[in-house]
């Protein structure tokens, strides 16, 4: 857990800013203290929210940035959204590379006042493929075993795969992570927070059983998804995954991308082709018509759909659903 002290950009930046944190004072107060004496907590984007508010329970008000049905992969904050921020006790987010936009945040936060949090640090990275991305790694400081480093998330961008939360393992590093900062925070609320943690991270020891228990003996060990978020969540129980796109489904392939996929896909007799449901099916459904395939949600749970959020899923209800898929997929 760090303080956050980033350097001002520029005047004019400096004032918008500051005309941002005017429009948005009925909500933000100077003592970064909600009127309701919990406390505020602003996340990333959906993973990082649904952890904050688990471990949080009814002891702090949790507001995530990225809005239900966007994709994160490149989305900014707004200059309001920054101002909100800096009236906040805690800001969670993932880290490994996964929100470029953190360091170019431009303006300064309270000090010691607001803990940035970044949930994945602990957690032992993979290092993305070539095939991953179209990026030059960072190569300074690399540690030959993946361990994430203990410096800024910018540090690791295009180096490693960001997608931790999808092993459960490392969801528990991550909430534990949440937990330590919302109790340096509000230490009186101790017991509430450590008891949230431990009551999740055993579901979650649950979760990793039933996926080594379902996935380490399917009779397939190959699966086509629509971009490459997937490592964490299969590699450890022998599943390799092609994607379609890289670590960010931000471009269709290539002609020979496409023919590289489906000659793999035809090859290991790949009956499913994934793709997620923030980001348009059209070339995954392209491809499951050439290879005599079917397609099928596998949600690398970056957002969750309106639909989703009124129903009341959350991360364990959507793992859950796809160990579904995988073994429908993969048997």
């Amino acid at each position: 857990m760090k303080k956050i002290a980033f350097k001002l950009a520029g005047l004019a930046l400096s004032s918008s800013l500051l005309l941002a944190g005017c429009s948005g004072a009925n909500s933000n107060t100077s003592s970064n203290s909600s009127d309701s004496g919990k406390l505020k907590v602003y996340t990333s984007f959906y993973p990082m929210y649904d952890f904050a508010k688990k471990i949080g329970g009814d002891k702090v008000e949790v507001e995530n940035l990225v809005p239900a049905g966007v994709e994160p992969h490149d989305w900014e904050p707004s200059t309001k959204d920054i101002a909100k921020l800096g009236e906040s006790n805690v800001f969670i987010y993932n880290g490994a590379g996964m929100e470029s936009w953190v360091e170019k945040l431009d303006g300064t936060f309270k000090e010691g006042k607001v803990s940035l949090v970044e949930a994945s640090k602990g957690v032992k990275l993979i290092e993305a493929k070539e095939s991953d991305h179209h990026e030059e790694g960072h190569e300074d400081g690399k540690h030959e075993d993946g361990k994430h480093e203990d410096e800024h998330s910018h540090e690791h961008e295009g180096k490693y795969d960001p997608h931790t939360w999808l092993d459960p393992e490392n969801a528990k590093i991550e909430m534990n992570n949440i937990k330590d900062a919302f109790i340096k925070a509000d230490p009186k609320n101790k017991d509430t927070y450590e008891k949230n943690y431990q009551d999740n991270a055993k579901k979650l020891d649950e979760l990793n059983k039933k996926f080594k228990d379902s996935l380490s003996n399917t009779k397939k060990k190959e699966v086509v998804v629509s971009h490459s978020a997937f490592a964490y969540m299969l590699n450890k129980y022998g599943i390799n995954q092609l994607g379609i796109e890289g670590l960010s489904p931000d471009s269709e392939p290539d002609a020979s991308r496409m023919a590289e996929i489906t000659k793999f896909a035809k090859e290991h007799d790949v009956k499913y082709i994934f793709f997620e449901e923030l980001v348009n099916p059209k070339v995954s459904e392209t491809i499951a018509k050439e290879v005599g395939a079917k397609t099928e949600v596998l949600n690398p749970l970056e957002g969750l759909t309106d639909k989703q959020v009124k129903d009341g899923e959350d991360y364990f209800s959507i793992m859950n659903k796809n160990l579904e898929v995988l073994i429908k997929a993969l048997n």
